[in-house]
């Protein structure tokens, strides 16, 4: 991966959104519906808009809200993301507005990716994506003239088969540009969900312990056996995506589901609950009764942000608190408290490995500062950071080097953390699925702005049922005439993988050729037709691509 996207894991914002905001004089956003699911950013760039005269370019498939700020919108084929991107480098390349002092000083490997962005002229790239080569060239003159550009994203590029090699080649083009490590520049995810960047951050990923540090490095493991009084093996674990479909191979036999719904949220939903009532054991803590609940042998019952103490770091690498409001309800109690509890009981009936040297390795905190103070004590990024200094209105965004730094609004001035930028060359490649005469519609997937995820809080607010209660599928007008499809007759969509019933919305949101499906209601779920086709590096499922037919019922 290109080296600004290694230091931290692929997922942290480069650069603030106040500075994004105030600083770039141009915004180039490829897979992110920013102004429904990001709303308080999106009002910003909309704000920078209107009053600094900043320019906008969007890539996406749909014709979404953000589209009518937009200078250009690009409206790729869903799937085509590399080759857009390549194809735009390739007109920056060819008319010069490459930062030729920051690839000399900042990066290597330089002529292997320009010797592939060669092979992705502007009609070779229309042809793939179906964007006009007049619309390449106009978005191209942007980037190479607006300076600085930052450049942000979310899932609609990240849920394919080629999502990391997405991500790389927009690290690649923010180098070509020398927007890195500058005010108004840099890459910037849009986290998902409002903890996914801490959850990464604290050890959420297979590969790496808290801090991005790697489980397969022997010095790194020997830290945290000596702080927690046990070692791991020097082995990568599995994800979700990974772990569940296992249990059919008989190499997962029980899980501990926390806060999640993977009968609503995971790909190909009759698999998922196949594999879930093969399961020997599942343990589901949750603040809801969930569509994953029915599956689970015991239910622990944890409590919601209002009802206890702790920090959410946020996509921009800020850490804020979170502060207990109110009395966790009935039985339920914070999640760090349970968690405790089953810890202490296993180490009871385990024998130990190591001595336990670090304060708490017996699991024994009394509040959440002292968790803090530990993560402070393991976790380079986040050393400086304590209660204390939150709770007194400071604005940390890691790294935090000590409990003097002030914290790192921006990440690689001046150099990477790893060193040199490294370009990587990325070929595109066509999705795992595309449309034929059996299903020759391309659906995608997401959310719509009512509603959030598997929709278990938000389809039980009346106001929000009222204005958004049940799930429609997005279809554009001229395949709705050659279907039959008036929006009031419901419709049905199959795929390879299961079938679902509902309504059209009939809207020119979606191009001819697609539709998108969200999955925020049980019995239309779009992922009851998705497939578990992964990214080979991220694990991440092709959401955003599968082949469909449309029918009227």
């Amino acid at each position: 991966m290109a080296g600004l996207a290694t230091t931290y894991g692929s997922g942290a914002m480069s650069n603030s959104m106040d500075d994004i905001a105030a600083n770039a004089a141009a915004f180039f956003i490829i897979g992110s519906n920013t102004t429904e699911q990001h709303p308080v950013f999106g009002t910003k760039i909309r704000r920078a808009i209107q009053k600094r005269g900043a320019k906008l370019i969007v890539a996406d498939p749909r014709r979404i809200d953000i589209t009518d700020l937009a200078t250009v919108h690009l409206q790729q084929k869903a799937g085509s993301d590399t080759a857009l991107i390549n194809g735009l480098m390739y007109l920056i390349l060819e008319k010069g507005y490459e930062d030729k002092s920051f690839i000399a000083e900042r990066t290597v490997d330089f002529e292997a990716f320009k010797e592939v962005i060669q092979d992705y002229p502007p009609e070779k790239v229309s042809e793939i994506t179906s964007v006009p080569v007049e619309l390449l060239h106009e978005a191209a003159e942007i980037m190479g003239t607006s300076q600085p550009m930052a450049v942000m994203w979310a899932m609609g590029i990240t849920q394919h088969i080629k999502g990391v090699r997405n991500v790389m080649a927009l690290a690649n083009m923010q180098m070509l540009l020398g927007n890195m490590g500058i005010p108004g520049g840099g890459v910037n995810p849009l986290r998902g969900q409002n903890n996914v960047q801490g959850a990464c951050d604290l050890g959420g990923l297979p590969n790496v312990f808290p801090g991005y540090q790697k489980v397969t490095s022997e010095e790194v493991q020997k830290k945290f056996a000596q702080a927690w009084g046990r070692g791991t093996e020097l082995k990568v674990g599995k994800t979700l995506t990974e772990m569940i479909p296992d249990v059919e191979k008989g190499e997962t036999h029980a899980l501990y589901i926390l806060g999640e719904d993977p009968v609503m949220s995971d790909p190909d939903t009759k698999h998922i609950r196949a594999n879930l009532e093969a399961c020997e054991f599942v343990i589901l803590q949750e603040i809801f009764q969930s569509e994953t609940a029915i599956y689970a042998d015991v239910l622990l019952p944890g409590s919601s942000f209002a009802e206890k103490t702790g920090t959410f770091t946020n996509t921009e690498r800020r850490v804020q608190m979170v502060r207990q409001a109110i009395n966790p309800v009935g039985d339920s109690r914070p999640d760090w408290e349970i968690i405790s509890d089953l810890a202490k009981r296993i180490i009871a009936r385990t024998p130990r490995l190591l001595p336990l040297t670090a304060p708490h390795a017996g699991w024994d905190y009394p509040d959440t500062a002292a968790i803090m103070a530990e993560i402070a004590a393991l976790t380079p990024q986040y050393s400086g950071i304590s209660h204390k200094r939150l709770e007194n209105g400071e604005r940390l965004q890691w790294p935090v080097r000590d409990e003097n730094h002030s914290g790192t609004p921006i990440l690689h001035v001046g150099q990477f953390a790893s060193g040199k930028g490294k370009f990587m060359p990325i070929e595109h490649i066509p999705p795992a699925e595309s449309p034929d005469k059996d299903y020759p519609y391309i659906m995608s997937t997401g959310r719509v702005l009512y509603h959030w995820h598997g929709g278990q809080m938000t389809r039980r607010v009346k106001g929000i049922m009222e204005a958004y209660g049940e799930a429609l599928v997005e279809v554009n007008p001229e395949d709705a005439d050659n279907l039959g499809i008036n929006g009031e007759n419901a419709i049905r969509l199959t795929s390879r993988h299961g079938s679902i019933d509902t309504k059209a919305w009939v809207t020119d949101r979606v191009p001819p050729g697609m539709v998108y499906a969200n999955f925020h209601f049980p019995d239309a779920s779009a992922n009851e037709l998705t497939h578990a086709s992964l990214d080979p590096v991220s694990k991440i499922p092709e959401y955003k691509v599968t082949a469909v037919k449309v029918e009227k019922i």
